[in-house]
């Protein structure tokens, strides 16, 4: 008869030299991961070397991995013999709303026979919240307890965090990159808008602009053609941001360019179609209105394109209303009709020039403010000097307005004050 003790001592020390086996599996498959991570590794390499460490250290034949994407459950790993893809599956919601904390057994779950080749699924949790599940199955015998499921939440939570860690990295190297291309952006509007607006015995301009994100899509100009002669814009592009702030200044350079060549409003207008068409494709587009004024004959050229009708208020007579143009430029390669606009200022009036972003605010009960309100405050305050002309229209819309300072636009105001 053997020795009873000698037996069981024999058995002991089996089962320790078991333990001490997957310690060292454990251990390796930490070091694996750590070592992975410290190298600063991808991503999808950090996937894979978690699935290879599972499978090659520890014996785990079957890994699916889903992770929390901008508020999706998305899967990263599906590993397995026989296993389904489950980059094609959406994770149960019975799995979501119960395993939140611990490691769950799939067999609590009464799911499809997809889910049936896997046996546990562990929660990775951080802060309280869940942020990724590892499933797993087909896993040795002598590593399905209660502490090997364990150190399997641990290794997840390393793995997992560390991939959190590169995500918001990334997030704010596209941060720091978006910041930068802003402030590239800001300073290349601030430059197109002019240094100085004319100011003499015949004729005042001033304007005024509130963005409405760090990157506008208005823009204003004024330029002397000659002695005599100016030329002033007012101008919306479609979108906002950097590519409106880019299309801008494209328009802008052109304008200048055909400005110092001298020729005709109407081949002015034609030439930036054609210039903006070509930019964009016909995806984008602008309303404007140009206006070349005569200091000496009071005369006054114009072309709207699809923009705000400015309005001319005089001494005497009713409002008028500046329409006569063409569609928004940049929408079709050719213009499909264009008509210059011809008109004399009498004495003593005021011309504004306007985006929608002034007239397009409403109050509680939904009423605009829209162009009766802009009328009715110029008429009141038509000999107020420009600036404080602006800053009470900008103070009239802002209380006028439901959420006050946030308005809905940008609004850029252009006046001029023809002596």
């Amino acid at each position: 008869m053997p020795d009873s003790n000698l037996l069981h001592s024999t058995t002991d020390v089996l089962g320790l030299r078991k333990q001490l086996l997957l310690k060292k599996q454990e251990l390796n498959a930490l070091l694996e991961i750590t070592q992975s991570i410290n190298l600063d590794t991808t991503e999808d390499a950090l996937y894979k070397i978690f699935q290879f460490t599972l499978l090659g250290q520890l014996n785990i034949r079957r890994i699916v991995v889903y992770l929390k994407e901008e508020n999706q459950w998305q899967c990263m790993v599906s590993f397995g013999y026989q296993l389904a893809d489950f980059r094609k599956l959406a994770l149960p919601e019975v799995i979501i709303d119960n395993c939140t904390e611990v490691p769950c057994p799939i067999a609590a779950y009464q799911l499809g026979p997809q889910w049936q080749q896997l046996e546990t699924i562990i929660p990775v949790v951080q802060k309280g919240a869940v942020l990724a599940y590892v499933l797993i199955g087909n896993v040795q015998e002598d590593y399905a307890n209660e502490e090997a499921t364990s150190f399997l939440q641990t290794l997840s939570n390393i793995l997992i965090g560390a991939i959190e860690n590169r995500r918001l990295n990334r997030q704010r190297v596209a941060a720091a990159a978006m910041r930068k291309e802003i402030e590239i952006a800001q300073e290349v509007q601030n430059m197109l808008f002019p240094r100085k607006l004319p100011n003499d015995a015949h004729v005042a301009v001033h304007a005024s602009y509130v963005p409405h994100t760090a990157i506008g899509g208005d823009y204003y100009d004024v330029v002397n053609i000659d002695q005599d002669k100016f030329m002033f814009c007012v101008a919306d592009v479609s979108g906002k941001g950097v590519p409106a702030s880019l299309l801008m200044s494209n328009f802008q350079a052109g304008l200048r360019t055909l400005l110092r060549q001298h020729v005709d409003l109407a081949t002015i207008v034609h030439e930036l179609n054609h210039l903006l068409f070509r930019n964009s494709g016909g995806e984008k587009f602008i309303t404007v209105f140009f206006g070349i004024y005569d200091r000496t004959t009071r005369h006054l050229q114009y072309v709207n394109a699809g923009h705000n009708d400015p309005i001319l208020l005089t001494d005497s007579g009713p409002v008028q209303y500046l329409k006569t143009g063409t569609v928004m430029l940049g929408i079709m390669e050719e213009l499909p009709m264009l008509d210059v606009g011809e008109t004399e200022i009498p004495p003593h009036s005021l011309l504004l020039n306007y985006t929608d972003g002034l007239t397009e605010v409403f109050n509680t009960n939904g009423d605009e403010y829209g162009e009766e309100g802009l009328i009715a405050l110029m008429r009141r305050n038509r000999y107020l000097p420009l600036a404080g002309l602006h800053k009470e229209m900008l103070r009239e819309i802002e209380a006028f307005n439901v959420n006050k300072t946030q308005f809905s636009d940008d609004i850029t105001i252009l006046s001029c004050r023809f002596k």
